[in-house]
């Protein structure tokens, strides 16, 4: 019987410097799932500008080679602001499993931010556990999901 292969998914992760230890947990913990983890930076805890970071990551989910992706800095917004200007990107700044849910069911949040200075490791992975067993509902949500870019 000829072994079936299995699909792994890509993943994305970049942070900041602040976001770094955080990241550097997450990417076994998501390789322990089966996804093949695509660091996309920093390698370090020297500082860093984000957005140097961040534009590379949301511009793969903007031009949808990659479904979703995993940003972090110290309290998530500044790479979430990156990340949105990109009209594609839907990133939802997470700091709780029902907010990672939600941003999937109602928003299809494409990227999701993590706040490595207020979000214990533990938290966080339940935060990527929870948005990666949600799924969109669609429905009324995507009519307001088309309403969000601006003309």
């Amino acid at each position: 019987m000829a072994d079936i292969e299995k699909n792994i998914k890509k993943i994305p992760i970049a942070s900041d410097h602040a976001g770094f230890d955080l990241k550097q947990i997450l990417i076994p913990y998501l390789e322990e799932k089966g996804f093949d983890v695509v660091d996309m930076g920093c390698y370090s805890n020297e500082s860093v500008d984000y957005p140097d970071i961040i534009h590379p990551l949301a511009k793969e989910i903007n031009e949808g080679n990659y479904e979703f992706g995993i940003i972090i800095c110290g309290t998530g917004n500044g790479v979430s602001m990156v990340a949105n200007k990109y009209p594609n990107v839907r990133c939802a700044l997470c700091w709780k499993e029902e907010i990672a849910s939600l941003a999937k069911q109602h928003n299809n949040a494409n990227i999701i931010a993590l706040a490595a200075r207020f979000t214990p490791v533990d938290i966080a992975k339940k935060i990527i556990d929870s948005y990666l067993s949600s799924s969109f509902e669609g429905d009324r949500h995507l009519r307001r999901i088309n309403k969000i870019p601006v003309h």
